[in-house]
């Protein structure tokens, strides 16, 4: 396997991105850090891809920050510890980020995972916030990200005690969507991530992902004005037409490219 802290392919419109850093379960890096946050760009901007999936190499997700860089931060902070593009650039990408996770999820990649739009998790892996069990605090936004999936008491359960829980408590929880055998996992979430990208409009993808982070932080009068504008504007838009044709053709649909000026603000 090569040697870059993160592998990028492009497999029918899907882009699967691979933490690669297996010998220290893709403890997260400055430099791992940087060519994740490239490989995201690079998927962002190719129109072919239209679903993001993201795994780890080996038997891990993502344990954390590297103990190495954790030990070398002095009491000034943690500038260089990692790139300065964070866990909100998942928000930014009007494309789904699904999380492929594969064995271990913790620290950083705890909230990594959080950020991401959807997570499947392999039987057996196993979750922790840990913060708290080193003295910090609910890092760079889970206190945004957790409570938003699993509620405030039972994110604060996760995050006060540091508890490690295992992918099949995280799904009754609502941490994680589908639960996989390990086998099967990349090929199952890459088969979902596949039918987004062959049937489902990504402009349609893109306004919604936008509508879902933005609506919870209006008031519902609000939210349902928005929903009603952006709804007549998609009765517009080429994809609508195609939608149904295909819909009536029984054939599969044809969209294009998202369209940039249909995303809100």
């Amino acid at each position: 396997m090569s040697d870059e802290p993160v592998l990028y392919e492009v497999q029918d419109q899907v882009a699967l991105i691979t933490l690669n850093r297996p010998e220290r379960l893709n403890a997260w890096n400055a430099a791992l850090g940087t060519a994740y946050h490239d490989r995201l760009d690079d998927a962002e901007a190719d129109p072919n891809v239209k679903v993001i999936v993201v795994t780890g190499a080996g038997k891990g997700w993502c344990a954390g920050a590297d103990m190495d860089l954790l030990q070398g931060i002095d009491s000034g902070g943690v500038s260089g510890a990692a790139d300065t593009r964070d866990t909100r650039r998942h928000l930014e990408i009007p494309k789904p980020i699904i999380a492929a996770i594969n064995g271990a999820c913790a620290g950083l990649g705890f909230v990594y995972a959080l950020s991401a739009d959807m997570r499947f998790a392999a039987e057996g892996a196993k979750f922790t916030a840990a913060f708290s069990r080193r003295g910090l605090i609910a890092e760079y936004g889970s206190s945004w990200y957790l409570p938003r999936l699993v509620g405030q008491s039972v994110a604060l359960d996760i995050l006060m005690s540091g508890r490690v829980f295992l992918s099949e408590e995280a799904k009754e929880m609502g941490v994680v969507n589908k639960v996989f055998s390990p086998e099967t996992l990349v090929e199952e979430t890459m088969a979902y991530a596949r039918d987004m990208a062959n049937n489902v409009s990504p402009t349609s993808m893109a306004v919604m992902k936008s509508q879902v982070y933005r609506h919870p932080q209006m008031t519902v009068d609000d939210a349902v004005a928005d929903s009603i504008a952006l709804m007549q504007a998609s009765l517009r838009r080429p994809d609508f037409k195609e939608g149904v044709a295909s819909f009536v053709e029984k054939r599969a649909p044809e969209f294009g490219a998202i369209v940039p000026e249909a995303l809100p603000d």
